[in-house]
């Protein structure tokens, strides 16, 4: 696999693929288990730390330790994992200065790239081929201070907006806040239960009864196999 002159984070300039260090927690191929690729074969880039602490967090062993791999390496590896679908995720893989150049080389080599990040960070340099999934954080999960309104107008057709809600308190402050957020008609609007909180079937029940204009989601890998980490 080539490994082309990327751009900087700022668009300005060329990054030379050789320098882009990641810190990478695990890579792995599951099915995706969210959003509009569910279903998918894909292979997972897992990158280390996260700023946030959300109260339900299921991927709290990526805060720390990792891997550093140089950007060639983790190319070589998803080229090598025989799937179409990448999805980069965290922690909070926005955190690291090298996930931008990162997803602009797996798009230019051709993959079908999707990135899981919060609302809490800014997502004007990520490369437009990428399909955006923004976990916007409702008060159950005490980092809702945290999204980032600017954020809102930079989604685009393809791009999703993830809700996950802990009970009815969060369900009815994602409705209102659905409504005021003046989403793009393209953008995806995704509610979904904490897993072993929430059961889905209340959730569900809520959307109908309500009329909600959203999508209900459920993690699938969860249903097939539990909380086991790198699944």
């Amino acid at each position: 696999m080539t490994t082309a002159p990327l751009r900087d984070a700022r668009g300005s300039g060329a990054v030379d693929p050789e320098s882009v260090r990641l810190r990478i927690s695990e890579m792995f191929v599951s099915l995706q288990g969210e959003a509009s690729q569910v279903g998918w074969p894909t292979a997972f880039v897992r990158l280390t730390g996260c700023p946030l602490r959300c109260r339900w967090c299921d991927s709290e062993y990526a805060f720390e330790g990792g891997e550093a791999l140089m950007l060639p390496t983790v190319l070589g590896w998803v080229g090598r994992a025989g799937v179409q679908h990448v999805c980069v995720t965290g922690g909070e893989p926005l955190a690291q200065p090298g996930c931008l150049p990162l997803l602009e080389a797996l798009c230019d080599a051709g993959f079908a790239v999707s990135l899981e990040t919060s609302g809490a960070m800014d997502v004007g340099g990520v490369d437009p081929r990428v399909a955006i999934v923004m976990d916007w954080k409702a008060p159950g999960s005490q980092e809702a201070a945290r999204n980032q309104p600017g954020n809102i107008p930079r989604l685009k057709a393809g791009d999703q907006l993830k809700f996950v809600l802990a009970g009815r308190e969060d369900f009815d402050w994602a409705r209102a806040e659905r409504d005021g957020l003046a989403l793009a008609p393209e953008v995806e609007v995704l509610f979904s239960p904490v897993f072993g909180e929430l059961e889905p079937r209340t959730l569900a029940d809520w959307i109908v009864a309500e009329r909600v204009p959203v999508r209900f989601q459920v993690q699938l890998h969860k249903l097939l196999w539990g909380d086991q980490p790198g699944r």
